[in-house]
């Protein structure tokens, strides 16, 4: 069997009730935006890309570095991966440019509310977090969601 099946495996065996499901559904990708826009403010310079946004290059690094995770699971997954980071970064700069100096309270008032739910979810699944056993499941959540939809669609990953 393949790492990334076992991860999801393993993932799977604390998120079996619906209705922690749907809350990961709804927080598991706001989190992941949410920790990307806090990289976001870490200053660095940064790199403008008309039609897009500015992206800093601590956030380049923290990408390429979630990526190269992903594609050691799937290179498919790592694509869509990126795909999706890229649209969360514009999101990100959409926010950072509107909201102003302050968008670290959005980000944090976002990050603490979902998480806040989450631990409902797990609370009624009546199991723990994965990533308390390991870490490597904060970023398996994300992709582990992605996974249903690849299916949904007949796409192998």
């Amino acid at each position: 069997m393949r790492k990334v099946d076992l991860l999801f495996a393993e993932y799977s065996k604390s998120h079996r009730n619906a209705i922690n499901k749907c809350i990961h559904w709804i927080c598991v990708p706001v989190i992941f935006w949410t920790i990307l826009g806090f990289v976001s403010l870490i200053p660095a310079p940064h790199f403008c890309i008309s039609y897009f946004g500015c992206i800093s290059i601590v956030s380049l690094v923290v990408i390429s570095l979630i990526t190269l995770f992903y594609m050691r699971l799937s290179l498919l997954i790592g694509i869509v991966m990126i795909a999706i980071m890229t649209m969360m970064e514009h999101f990100i700069y959409l926010t950072n440019i509107s909201v102003g100096k302050k968008s670290w309270i959005l980000y944090l008032s976002v990050f603490v509310v979902t998480w806040g739910f989450q631990l409902i979810g797990h609370t009624i699944e009546g199991k723990k977090p994965s990533f308390i056993k390991d870490l490597q499941f904060l970023l398996v959540g994300p992709i582990w969601l992605l996974t249903y939809i690849l299916k949904k669609t007949g796409i192998r990953y």
